[in-house]
């Protein structure tokens, strides 16, 4: 696929109208992507979807991306942004954030609607997410879910997240971070919240590995904006062993459930 802004539109000309809510997902291409656009295709939403996928670095089969685009659904229109370069700092780029850069950034101003949620391309959302979450964004700046916690091996649902995103003033990031939203969950009002669409691209001080740019954005939203909870686990967050977290999150789901791997294993 060239290197270029393409957009696809199954619903004719109906592209100008603005969109009742937008999905942006930052991608490596990896072959999870299908999984995570089809959870956004499949929404019991009542309206009509902007989905923005931004290549960030493209490591896995463009192929996907084929894919995506023929199974668009009329109620949906699909951007596609690849730049031909990562503007993240870990890839030589010039935004610090190793999450994508100014990916998500750039595509939530690029969205055709106020309410814009996102998704990592190694998750989904349950069939209400959105629905749910635009419900609760009426009158408010942001809004958000809970999440399962997925084993990365056979996705098989460990339990409901009940310790980190849980919303501000709560969990355990209450001292650290006054609390925590992971962005899978998260729909804000990107007119209400312009300002704080910038710090997509910037991870904490001091932080090498540069992937926490949604503790600092979490941390705009909590100390200027009013969010509103759906109290749904309607997010799939697949944990990984690489990341510095894993352990923990395995002692949380053994201490919740008795077991810090799926039954079938």
């Amino acid at each position: 696929m060239d290197q270029a802004v393409i957009t696809t539109a199954l619903i004719g000309a109906a592209l100008q109208p603005t969109f009742d809510a937008a999905v942006v997902i930052p991608t490596i291409l990896k072959p999870s992507l299908a999984r995570a656009v089809q959870s956004v295709f499949s929404q019991n939403f009542p309206g009509r979807i902007h989905i923005l996928v931004g290549v960030d670095r493209p490591l896995g089969d463009p192929a996907v991306l084929d894919k995506i685009r023929d199974e668009c659904p009329s109620h949906c229109a699909l951007t596609i942004l690849d730049l031909g370069y990562s503007t993240s700092g870990r890839n030589g780029g010039l935004y610090p954030g190793g999450c994508g850069g100014a990916i998500r950034t750039l595509l939530s101003y690029a969205a055709n609607s106020h309410a814009v949620a996102y998704l990592d391309d190694d998750n989904w959302f349950g069939a209400d997410h959105l629905r749910t979450l635009r419900d609760a964004l009426d009158g408010y700046d942001y809004a958000f879910s809970k999440r399962w916690y997925v084993d990365h091996e056979t996705l098989t649902l460990l339990c409901v997240d009940d310790w980190e995103s849980l919303g501000p003033g709560v969990g355990a990031y209450q001292e650290r971070f006054g609390g925590f939203v992971d962005p899978n969950s998260l729909m804000i009002d990107k007119l209400k919240c312009d300002t704080v669409l910038r710090w997509w691209c910037y991870p904490l001080p001091n932080d090498a590995r540069g992937m926490s740019e949604d503790r600092n954005l979490f941390d705009q939203l909590n100390k200027n904006h009013r969010g509103r909870e759906t109290g749904l686990p309607t997010s799939y967050y697949v944990i990984h062993p690489d990341d510095y977290l894993h352990p923990l999150r395995l002692l949380w789901i053994k201490q919740k459930t008795g077991q810090g791997r799926p039954a079938e294993r």
